[in-house]
């Protein structure tokens, strides 16, 4: 019997494929576990941006690339899962494992308020008013006593129990869990019968309708789901930097993450984590190739610096030109092309 058919339900449903998925993910934790300790300070600083990008990167993928509802107020709830966290383990005493998932739901909820009215809206209509509701955050943030406007706010060690996270390493291996636990919920949510209802909308709404599909609870539970995504990243996104500002949180930072998922590729839970990586990864090399020129070139090391943003938006217009469909479709192409080597179809 060819394995290349699956002829259960239980094997078109699995998590895991085959043995090629289940090995490759067996090597990955390997080496999460083994290779961290022999890293620097700086290098697991990267890779702790990246576990946090993940989580965020997912929330929104979720909203635009399976629901298709553009969102621009990604930046509001990360912004409101931080502030959460700060005010309620620095004014009211909570511990970091009453506010982590606090800060989630006060975002899922205020994602539930700006999901009503975006019912009536859709396309360029829905970006603006998603984008009104950030600038109204970040106006807030600004000018809320509580909050101590553009002064900021001190966030403690995230403390569980008797444990407090200090070292890089510790906050690597908190972070990489949290994001692995979040692929692992994103996967099971996209593989369900409302993450197939995501999709059905995202391709057609009309006949998603005519089918039976509830569009005002689906795209609801869209933004509850990718607002509650976004306050968790805040929330680990101030314990980890310790000093949070309401200009942390501007348009720049949804921007980010719409280049995250556009780039590693829409709808695509991988793309999403390729995405988080690159973007994540694109000022360090450029600081890294800056470094490298600094004694041979000091006047392009200056160039350099000077059109930093616009190398950076130069890797994404060449990644969307190579591939529309991000680095998943080139992933997707290399697996194609090994699964069927030497044979050129």
């Amino acid at each position: 019997m060819s394995r290349n058919f699956k002829v259960s339900y239980s094997e078109d449903t699995a998590l895991l494929q085959n043995m090629w998925q289940k090995s490759w993910l067996g090597i990955l934790i390997l080496a999460i576990v083994i290779i961290p300790p022999f890293l620097t300070r700086y290098q697991l600083s990267i890779l702790n941006e990246i576990g946090i990008a993940v989580i965020g990167a997912l929330g929104l993928n979720i909203i635009i690339g399976y629901t298709g509802q553009l969102s621009l107020a990604h930046g509001a709830f990360v912004a409101i899962g931080a502030y959460t966290t700060a005010l309620l383990t620095g004014k009211l005493g909570f511990p970091f494992i009453v506010s982590f998932p606090l800060s989630g739901l006060v975002a899922a909820a205020l994602g539930l308020i700006i999901g009503i009215p975006a019912l009536r809206l859709k396309g360029l209509y829905l970006a603006l008013g998603t984008l009104a509701f950030g600038f109204i955050i970040e106006y807030l943030l600004q000018h809320w006593d509580l909050t101590h406007g553009d002064m900021g706010m001190g966030v403690k060690n995230i403390s569980i129990w008797k444990l407090t996270i200090k070292s890089q390493l510790q906050y690597f291996y908190f972070f990489t869990t949290l994001a692995f636990l979040a692929v692992l919920c994103t996967k099971n949510i996209v593989r369900s019968k409302i993450g197939r209802s995501f999709i059905a909308i995202r391709d057609r709404d009309i006949a998603a309708e005519a089918m039976g599909i509830s569009l005002v609870k689906t795209k609801i539970t869209a933004f509850a789901l990718s607002s509650f995504y976004a306050g968790i990243s805040g929330c680990l996104m101030a314990h980890y930097y310790r000093w949070i500002v309401p200009g942390n949180f501007n348009i720049s930072l949804t921007i980010s993450v719409i280049a995250m998922i556009i780039v590693g590729g829409l709808g695509t839970i991988l793309g999403s984590v390729l995405g988080a990586v690159l973007i994540t990864g694109i000022p360090y090399i450029i600081v890294y190739i800056v470094d490298l020129l600094r004694d041979s070139y000091p006047a392009l090391s200056g160039v350099i610096v000077d059109f930093k943003l616009g190398i950076f938006g130069l890797v994404i217009i060449g990644t969307l030109l190579l591939e529309p469909k991000g680095l998943f479709g080139i992933y997707q192409r290399v697996k194609v092309y090994w699964k069927t080597w030497p044979f050129k179809y």
